[in-house]
């Protein structure tokens, strides 16, 4: 399934009220759930079809940490979050601040930013997508690192 349909399909899910939506195309499957956290849950596409039964509830899957810890999750101990436009992740992958590991940063804290410049990138599924300031202002924070692993809706920069 391409890329560009799972991005339209979390924005069709976060402009409605549904809670959940899954698209069977051939033999590939995604599902997504609306959760507390708002993460993204993928099935996997079962190799038969399975008989028909009544509708049972979906659980999300949960990430490693979460079922090695019961669930629990402890929140990194790092500053606060200082106050503005936070910058959100539209996507689970890898997070990178240049275009090329030597090339310079896209953007610095104090740096001043338009609406559409590009902050950082993320990689996902071996294609890397501009994640672009969607407010004018200047960058107070930068939230992750250079080469981190990052969550669908998690903070990555603030403009104020």
């Amino acid at each position: 399934m391409d890329l560009r349909k799972i991005k339209k399909l979390i924005d069709l899910l976060e402009e409605s009220n549904l809670s959940e939506i899954e698209i069977k195309e051939g033999e590939e499957s995604v599902r997504l759930s609306r959760n507390p956290v708002g993460a993204i849950a993928y099935a996997p596409a079962p190799a038969a079809a399975p008989p028909a039964r009544a509708a049972e509830p979906v659980m999300p899957m949960s990430s490693p940490v979460e079922a090695a810890t019961g669930g629990r999750t402890a929140e990194p101990a790092g500053p606060a979050i200082p106050d503005g436009h936070v910058v959100l992740s539209p996507m689970v992958g890898t997070f990178y601040a240049s275009p090329a590991p030597d090339k310079p940063a896209f953007v610095s804290v104090g740096q001043t930013v338009k609406v559409g410049d590009t902050l950082g990138i993320i990689e996902a599924m071996k294609m890397f997508n501009p994640i672009e300031a969607d407010a004018a202002g200047t960058v107070l924070a930068i939230l992750c690192e250079n080469g981190q692993p990052v969550e669908f809706d998690q903070p990555l920069f603030v403009i104020g």
